[in-house]
């Protein structure tokens, strides 16, 4: 992959950010796949040494992050989007192909379907529902950043590898800048987890941290204590 570094724009790719247009996306934090005991990992892995790594790095290294990321956003006005895996239907016949093979299926209304509480929405703040891995495939959300003037997009949330993957690369195709904090994604294993990054961060996005990408913003009475 080094070899191949030349090819690739993106990794350089840094300019300062402009908290009117910019949205956070928070992808599929949700008790169906991030809390142990729900939801389809609890149903087929039954061993817990399998998922340590990946319930280890959302309590200690994701929820922590994003966060951080919230109370920056929320108190400089930066706009923050939910998505989430939510049926339209009871029987989940509305879902995509994948779903349904792969046996997806998060009842509307349930608690499976509920963004966890520790980076619950605020009031006023947008949660979209999906029904397959892609948000920008599956629900308007292209027509409401076009709405809310947004240029520039900041990725988090689970899996690095599926549907954060597949959010990053849409919103590159869609045309905007696309920032994915490394410490706010995560994946069912850590070589799943670098392996999509490295791509990423090499044509379709910029990979960064929190407080790098915090520092980029341009603007006026940043909040001092979010950035310590």
């Amino acid at each position: 992959m080094n070899k191949l570094k030349h090819l690739y724009g993106n990794r350089h790719h840094t300019p300062e950010i402009r908290k009117d247009e910019t949205a956070v996306i928070i992808t599929d934090m949700q008790y169906f796949d991030t809390k142990r005991g729900f939801g389809i990992l609890a149903e087929m892995i039954k061993d817990d040494d399998i998922l340590s790594y990946y319930y280890d790095r959302i309590e200690q290294m994701i929820i922590p992050s994003i966060q951080k990321l919230l109370q920056f956003c929320r108190q400089n006005g930066v706009e923050v989007i939910y998505s989430k895996i939510e049926s339209l239907t009871a029987d989940g016949r509305d879902r995509s192909l994948s779903h349904k093979r792969l046996n997806i299926h998060v009842k509307k209304g349930t608690k499976e379907a509920e963004i966890i509480d520790e980076i619950a929405p605020k009031d006023n703040e947008i949660v979209l529902s999906k029904t397959a891995s892609g948000v920008f495939g599956t629900t308007n959300i292209d027509y409401i950043l076009k709405n809310l003037g947004i240029k520039n997009v900041i990725v988090t949330g689970v899996l690095t590898n599926e549907c954060v993957e597949n959010c990053v690369r849409s919103a590159a195709d869609h045309g905007y800048d696309v920032y994915i904090p490394e410490e706010t994604v995560g994946a069912l294993t850590e070589e799943l987890h670098e392996y999509s990054l490295t791509t990423l961060g090499n044509a379709y996005a910029t990979v960064t941290d929190v407080d790098e990408l915090l520092r980029r913003f341009n603007m006026d009475n940043i909040g001092s204590d979010v950035l310590k």
